[in-house]
């Protein structure tokens, strides 16, 4: 009732102030779980794209602000600025969140490099923590009492749907993530939830857009932190640790006694270190050009390491493997030299799994009669599944199996984001960069 007399009140305004239409139409109600009687909220039901502008611009936290800051990329090698936006309004099954802590991953490199085409203006980041604000209206109540207010979540980049048929299936390859967020930069409705408070101007949305105070964020994409589990070093489980996880589980099957190379010795690539030891990997043998970052991979669980630029990696790893070569490789950077020794660095059966990205339309050569003869398997590898595996990270962390404070090496304030984008560029950071939003 209330939200029909709030549009009914708002198309009859033409000819008087907005404000006054607004306050006309707050009467006390009830919505879902929560009382409104403050008059925080008020709906408007114009066309689709002004509508959601409108009601953006209307929406409060209950008791907190109406607005927020979020960190904008605008075109491909320009600074980040830092923007006011609209209270972000959740829709169904949609969950809105006070962010704490922002990974920076070099996916979101890739974006402000234009090296991955993606729809501008956007707010960057996609590995998150932070504490549940609200919930959209109309939110399934198995939802609401997974993450009631007040409770700390993790955000995967991978937001299932739930509903389509990688979803069904339990696969978490979604369809309406590829088709909408990642070709649009929307959530599932085909409308981003970000609208800037001067213009109105919507702004897309790089997963839940994490480099904002306040993110929404589709359920199925979240799960419940410990308060035993610090918010910013947790951040990195959303990408970084879950990336990792679905291509030592899922792709590459990795089992006792592997031998395992990992090229590329990052956010991910350290990642996948810690995963493999924890699978009881034989032999975890680390590939980077950086001595540095080859020390820090002996802390995560390499057993050997190879410095690319001094040695040939690939007759390394066999020489350390009896001239088999390692029953897994996994290429993490994303260049088309390293996925060419991840794909002849492992034996005969082997399997050579791709977790890097790169620039768009990039190509990677393969000798087709060594893969053919020698059955090497070429596996793509895309993060892990969220409702699935996202908890069993968490539990992993909270036992101390996997090391949260040895993947993440700086801590940076929201306004130092852009700086930390440039760090990660020039190959300053070793590990993983966390943006505390708090």
């Amino acid at each position: 009732m209330a939200l029909h007399r709030s549009s009914l009140l708002l198309r009859l305004a033409k000819g008087s102030s907005r404000r006054a239409a607004v306050q006309a139409s707050c009467s006390p109600f009830v919505y879902g779980s929560s009382d409104y009687s403050d008059c925080r909220r008020c709906y408007s039901s114009s066309g689709q794209d002004k509508g959601t502008m409108a009601s953006a611009t209307g929406y409060h936290v209950s008791n907190g602000p109406s607005y927020m800051r979020g960190a904008v990329f605008w075109e491909k090698n320009k600074p980040l600025t830092f923007e006011d936006f609209h209270m972000p309004r959740p829709k169904a099954n949609e969950v809105l969140i006070k962010t704490k802590a922002c990974g920076v991953c070099h996916s979101d490199l890739h974006v402000i490099k234009g090296e991955l085409p993606f729809a501008s203006p956007c707010v960057v980041g996609h590995e998150i923590t932070g504490e549940v604000v609200e919930h959209g209206p109309l939110t399934d109540s198995k939802i609401i009492e997974r993450f009631p207010v007040g409770s700390h979540v993790v955000g995967a980049f991978i937001m299932p749907c739930g509903s389509c048929l990688f979803c069904s299936k339990a696969n978490d390859l979604c369809e309406s993530f590829f088709a909408y967020n990642r070709a649009k930069g929307t959530l599932y409705d085909g409308e981003t939830r970000l609208f800037l408070r001067g213009s109105g101007k919507p702004v897309y949305m790089y997963s839940m857009g994490g480099l904002a105070e306040f993110c929404v964020v589709p359920a199925h994409g979240l799960a419940v932190l410990p308060n035993s589990l610090p918010y910013t070093e947790s951040a990195i489980l959303g990408c970084a640790v879950f990336t990792a996880y679905g291509a030592m589980a899922h792709a590459a099957e990795v089992r006792p006694g592997d031998a395992v190379a990992v090229i590329g010795i990052g956010g991910v690539g350290s990642s996948c270190l810690q995963i493999a030891r924890a699978f009881g990997a034989s032999e975890i043998i680390a590939v980077d050009v950086q001595d540095e970052k080859l020390q820090k991979a002996k802390i995560s669980g390499a057993t050997h390491a190879i410095n690319a630029l001094k040695e040939d990696a690939v007759m390394k790893i066999k020489e350390i493997t009896g001239g088999r070569g390692v029953d897994i490789a996994v290429e993490a950077l994303g260049r088309t030299q390293t996925f060419s020794q991840c794909v002849q660095s492992v034996r005969d059966g082997g399997k050579a799994v791709m977790i890097g990205l790169t620039l768009s339309g990039a190509k990677g050569e393969v000798d087709i009669n060594h893969l053919v003869r020698r059955q090497i398997k070429v596996i793509g590898s895309y993060g892990g599944r969220a409702r699935q595996d996202l908890p069993k990270l968490i539990k992993l962390a909270e036992r101390g199996i996997f090391s949260l404070e040895a993947a993440v090496s700086r801590k940076c304030k929201f306004e130092e984001a852009g700086e930390a984008y440039k760090d990660l560029d020039q190959g300053k950071i070793i590990g993983r960069a966390v943006v505390e939003i708090m």
